[in-house]
């Protein structure tokens, strides 16, 4: 049974998120348009990633995804190559599928420990519950910016 419902809401953006997605190229998911600093591929692993840091991270834990994955779509990171298909895909699933491991990570209590932190909108965070609560606001603006750069591809 879900205990959260922060997970319910991040399951559902991230549903519409993929489809969203639905059916664009390798070329659509990797052009960065003029005025913009990322594309769509690099905005649906950043969600992943910043879930990572924000909750594993924070409490000290490790990160579920292989640490060169956080490292290129960390907050401050940007596009460096190209993209090809087959890791699109394995991205696309990773969006539902650590979603289940931090269910499962909360419902194991694995979450004691965690180190306060301001996020760059002033929004203070001390513990897993304040995470999951300032995650849909994260996600919910990535999916803006999926949507604003699917409309100019």
């Amino acid at each position: 049974m879900n205990t959260y419902p922060q997970i319910t809401t991040l399951r559902k953006i991230r549903q519409f998120t993929l489809a969203t997605i639905d059916g664009l190229s390798e070329a659509q998911f990797n052009q960065t348009p003029e005025g913009f600093n990322n594309n769509i591929i690099w905005n649906v692993a950043h969600m992943v990633a910043a879930e990572q840091g924000v909750c594993y991270l924070r409490a000290g834990l490790r990160t579920v995804v292989e640490k060169d994955f956080y490292n290129a779509y960390k907050p401050g990171a940007k596009p460096e190559k190209h993209i090809a298909m087959e890791a699109i895909n394995e991205i696309k699933s990773l969006l539902l599928a650590s979603l289940e491991k931090l269910e499962h990570d909360l419902q194991e209590n694995i979450f004691g420990e965690y180190s306060p932190w301001s996020t760059r909108y002033g929004v203070e965070i001390g513990n897993i519950h304040q995470a999951l609560s300032f995650l849909p606001f994260h996600e919910g603006m990535h999916l803006g910016y999926i949507i604003a750069l699917k409309r100019l591809i």
